[in-house]
């Protein structure tokens, strides 16, 4: 009887346990049921890319690309990334990541025309 007591105790206390850990990581709404306020597990929320903070990242990358192909010409950046592109593996990785793309050439006419 007393194991049995015991068993059921311990699994109640882990069942506290758990709930406790669950709503003890943030916010945590409270609902009032029957006079009392009980607070309700919110739904974890979805852990996926912020897609968001990608892309504002990869258009400032290019506004930057675009504004330095503008700014220092289009000759002495090529100079630059052929330089980049004699390099180590580091070095040419970051060549072919700074070369000039379609959109980039756009965009620095597009720096050139408000200049």
């Amino acid at each position: 009887m007393a194991d049995a007591n015991y068993a059921r105790f311990s699994k109640r206390l882990r069942e506290i346990e758990g709930r406790h850990k669950r709503l003890s990581a943030g916010y945590v709404r409270l609902e009032e049921r029957d006079g009392v306020l009980v607070p309700v597990e919110r739904a974890r929320p979805r852990r996926s890319l912020p897609l968001r903070g990608i892309t504002l990242s990869l258009v400032a990358f290019l506004l930057f690309k675009g504004f330095l192909l503008n700014y220092i010409g289009p000759i002495t950046y090529g100079d630059r990334l052929a330089m980049l592109e004699a390099g180590n593996v580091v070095e040419r990785l970051g060549g072919w990541v700074m070369g000039a793309d379609p959109i980039t050439l756009w965009i620095a006419s597009q720096f050139g025309a408000l200049i």
